[in-house]
């Protein structure tokens, strides 16, 4: 059986990445075959494409991110059936028609939930539940600043954040994108290429700080964070948009008994029970509409190149997918 596919036969720009046809590997006891519907883009495929994630072999097929509906289970297969709706995120190669994978790596959806939103949601969304909940353990009062906070991750944390009672501080790099902030609800936001964050931010906390930083940028951003937290306060590294981070002196934290902490997605799903109770609650929240997911544009899948450019180049305000 044949599908289509995204692959790349090296790391670089956007032309290298070949929309083609192959055939499908073959279905092992314990696998599914999803028909995709939607695919979602996210910065881990500009990483990977680009050679900023080095990558195990190439050429290779790529993609991070999809929803759709079981077609065929393996003989040993019990969770699900076909005809079931599902979404998987952080298997290389999900930018296909027709896609095989082991059943403890997909997610069942409820009959409800939005096979367009599920493959906008589930990997910037887990990622979101992870950070909030594992990474620090948010709590109504608490202070939190968000890097690229009109981006995908950086949406679901502020609403997410703004439900459990938290205060939000977020940052942006266009006007566009400040009032994307504030209709989100965050309470105070800064244009990091026109204003100083580590100023602003200390002014509107009256000099204490912040209990939390979520940092997806990296580079031109991290330092100057630690300068911002409360004592016992922390920064949380999941991304380097910007670059990878500089080396750090510890001894910087010591004075505030401040931490640091790095976040992977994949250490959230590789407990199939783990990722699907989490992603329970992640849809429970946008099934009653309390997470809005803001789509930025929907792409046919022969227009990749094209919207690898938007998200590299920081055009986009939420997520682009692709429609299958």
């Amino acid at each position: 059986m044949k599908t289509k596919v995204v692959k790349i036969y090296k790391q670089g720009e956007v032309e290298e990445l070949k929309i083609e046809e192959t055939y499908l590997r073959k279905t092992g006891e314990d696998d599914l075959v999803i028909e995709h519907q939607f695919c979602g883009l996210n910065y881990i495929d500009i990483n990977q494409r680009n050679g900023l994630y080095p990558l195990k072999k190439l050429p290779i097929e790529v993609g991070m991110e999809a929803a759709g509906i079981v077609t065929e289970i393996g003989k040993n297969v019990t969770n699900f059936k076909p005809g079931d709706k599902v979404c998987h995120c952080m298997n290389i190669g999900s930018f296909s028609k027709k896609f095989v994978v082991n059943e403890k790596r997909v997610i069942k959806l409820d009959d409800k939930t939005d096979l367009k939103l599920a493959a906008s949601a589930t990997l910037q969304g887990l990622t979101a539940q992870y950070l909030l909940h594992h990474s620090w353990l948010l709590k109504k009062d608490h202070t939190l600043l968000i890097h690229a906070v009109s981006g995908g991750v950086g949406q679901l944390l502020c609403q997410w954040a703004k439900l459990i009672g938290a205060n939000v501080i977020g940052t942006v790099g266009t006007k566009e994108k400040e009032n994307v902030a504030k209709s989100l609800g965050c309470d105070f936001v800064i244009n990091y290429d026109e204003s100083d964050f580590e100023k602003l931010s200390l002014d509107f906390t009256n000099g204490k700080g912040v209990d939390v930083i979520y940092d997806s940028v990296g580079k031109s951003t991290f330092h100057k964070g630690i300068n911002i937290l409360k004592k016992k306060g922390r920064i949380v590294s999941f991304g380097f948009s910007s670059g990878k981070i500089e080396p750090l002196d510890i001894n910087k934290l010591r004075p505030i008994s401040g931490s640091i902490a790095t976040g992977g997605l994949l250490t959230y799903i590789s407990d199939p029970i783990e990722m699907q109770n989490n992603a329970n609650q992640l849809f429970n929240l946008i099934n009653q509409e309390k997470l809005k997911i803001s789509i930025y544009k929907e792409y046919k899948i022969e227009e990749i190149q094209k919207a690898h450019h938007q998200l590299e180049n920081r055009k986009t305000t939420g997520k682009i997918i692709f429609n299958i």
